[in-house]
């Protein structure tokens, strides 16, 4: 079976190709990164790039594996719809990876974890998972302060892979681990999890997981409520 992975939640997207079978494990092909800067221009020539290096084509794709959040809007948007708009011509399942829960997996500690990204404006996506042997259970996915983040920790082990705020826990006296950048080969092993599981979603139901509102639906919230 083979996959094919997206994430474009940062700067720095990338695209993977990963070869699985039903009762082994999830093995990545290769992964490529795309330029900083317009991922539109950039995604579906790399992926028809990739393919080709590995004598594929897009018909010998099985199931797609998609970041749905939570990160930039713009580079969120542009993934899911280039992935969306493939699934649907294929006919093929996509696997919406939530990139707290892939962080939290990618660890490979049992039990409370708390994964941790930077959100900005003093702000961390925060996602909250109990994790069992292969499975988790989701506690909850918010925005959080600083302050707010490191008492919620007390009690489980907090990850991330922002430096700035691994340094800030040490300095609070708040146990951290520091794990990697997530890119598209570290969430395709999550995605075919959920894929074994049947935790896939049609082209028309991929939806983004900002967590936090766009700008744009700020300022239409703030104009609605000085209307009334």
């Amino acid at each position: 079976m083979l996959l094919l992975t997206a994430e474009t939640s940062g700067r720095q997207g990338s695209i993977a190709l990963a070869r699985t079978d039903a009762a082994g494990p999830c093995t990545v092909i290769e992964v490529s990164f795309l330029e900083r800067g317009n991922f539109s221009e950039q995604l579906i020539p790399q992926i028809a790039a990739l393919l080709a290096k590995h004598g594929f084509t897009k018909n010998n794709i099985d199931a797609f594996v998609v970041a749905s959040g939570p990160g930039s809007f713009t580079g969120l948007r542009v993934g899911l719809a280039a992935i969306k708009a493939l699934a649907e011509v294929l006919v093929k399942p996509i696997a919406a990876v939530s990139l707290l829960e892939a962080m939290a997996f990618s660890y490979g500690a049992q039990g409370r974890v708390i994964a941790a990204l930077d959100a900005g404006r003093g702000d961390f996506y925060a996602g909250e998972y109990e994790i069992i042997g292969d499975a988790a259970r989701r506690i909850d996915e918010k925005l959080l302060t600083k302050d707010e983040l490191f008492a919620r920790a007390q009690d489980s082990l907090l990850i991330s892979s922002d430096k700035v705020l691994a340094e800030s826990a040490q300095a609070a006296g708040v146990p951290i681990s520091l794990v990697e950048t997530l890119h598209a080969g570290s969430i395709a092993p999550l995605g075919w999890r959920q894929i074994k599981t049947g935790e896939t979603v049609t082209p028309e139901n991929l939806e983004a997981n900002y967590i936090r509102r766009s700008d744009a639906e700020i300022l239409h919230k703030m104009k609605e409520n000085a209307g009334h």
